[in-house]
C-alpha cells in the first residue's frame, strides 16, 4: 500500500503594510500548512521587517495583480492594507474575482468618539481643508500623499507630521513639518500639541491603538478633530482581527 502524498502548503498572498498584517505573518511563518507572500506597496521607505517571503512594489493594476496571481499559483488572498488604501482593495476585490480566489479583508476597527470629544466628521481631505477656520493652527497627521490639499490655506500656521519626507515638488501647507512616526505616549502628545499652540486636530479614521494617542490628547486639551471617513470598500469577507483571519486561513487549508 502506498503511502499518502504529501499535502503541499497552501500559497497565500499577504497585501500588507499594517501592524495587523505584520502579527499575521509572525504567526503564519512556521505554520507548515502555508506559504505566505506579504507585498508592501512600497509607501514608507523604511518599512519594518516582515518574516518569510516579501516582495515591494505594485502589481500593474488589476490585470497585473491577476496574472501575477495566476502564475504563483495563490490560494487565497489576504488584504490587511490601510482602510485608506482604496485603490489596491478595490483591484485585490477585481482580481481575486477575475481569477476566483477567496479573499479576507482584515480591518481594524474604525475609532469612535466619546465621551468628551468634539468630533466633525467629513469626507475627505478637500473637506477637512475647507472647514478649518481663518487663521487656525491645526496639527495635520494625515500622511504624505494628499498634504497638498492644505497648501492653498497660507493664512493656516501647521504642525504636519509625517513618517517619510515628501516628495521634492509636493506642495506644504505653511508651517512646520515634523518627520516622526505617531507617539502612542498621550502625554507627549498633549505636549507636541501644547507646544504648537494647536486649535484644531485633522487625521484620517485608520483606527486601532496606533495613532490613537493623538486623539486621547486632543479630548485632554479640549481641541476640536476634524475626522476624514474611510472610503467605502466592497467584496469579500471582513474580519476584525487576527485570530480571525487565522480561522479564515485554517478553514481554507481544512477544505483541500
Amino acid at each position: 500500500m502506498s503511502a499518502p502524498l504529501p499535502v503541499l502548503p497552501l500559497p497565500v498572498l499577504l497585501l500588507a503594510g499594517t501592524g495587523e498584517a505584520r502579527a499575521l505573518a509572525g504567526r503564519l511563518a512556521d505554520d507548515p500548512r502555508f506559504q505566505v507572500t506579504a507585498s508592501l506597496a512600497g509607501a514608507v521607505e523604511r518599512p519594518q521587517a516582515y518574516p518569510g517571503r516579501v516582495r515591494i512594489g505594485g502589481f500593474g493594476g488589476v490585470l497585473g495583480l491577476e496574472e501575477w496571481l495566476r502564475g504563483e499559483g495563490i490560494a487565497a488572498v489576504i488584504d490587511a492594507t490601510h482602510p485608506f488604501a482604496a485603490r489596491i482593495s478595490a483591484n485585490a476585490v477585481a482580481a481575486s474575482q477575475a481569477v476566483s480566489l477567496p479573499l479576507l479583508r482584515l480591518e481594524r476597527p474604525a475609532w469612535q468618539a466619546g465621551p468628551g470629544d468634539n468630533w466633525q466628521e467629513v469626507a475627505d481631505l478637500d473637506a477637512a481643508a475647507a472647514l478649518l477656520p481663518q487663521g487656525a493652527r491645526p496639527f495635520l497627521a494625515v500622511g504624505r500623499k494628499e498634504i497638498s490639499r492644505f497648501a492653498t490655506r497660507r493664512d493656516l500656521d501647521c504642525l504636519t507630521r509625517m513618517i517619510d519626507p515628501p516628495e521634492p515638488e509636493t506642495a506644504l501647507p505653511p508651517g512646520r513639518l515634523l518627520l516622526a512616526r505617531p507617539s502612542r505616549d498621550v502625554d507627549a502628545e498633549a505636549a507636541l500639541l501644547e507646544q504648537h499652540g494647536a486649535t484644531h486636530l485633522v487625521t484620517k479614521n485608520s483606527g486601532g491603538p496606533f495613532g490613537e494617542a493623538k486623539l486621547l490628547a486632543a479630548r485632554r486639551l479640549g481641541l476640536p478633530v476634524i475626522m476624514v471617513r474611510r472610503p467605502a470598500l466592497a467584496g469579500g469577507e471582513v474580519v476584525a482581527d487576527v485570530p480571525a483571519a487565522l480561522a479564515w486561513l485554517e478553514a481554507r487549508a481544512a477544505c483541500r
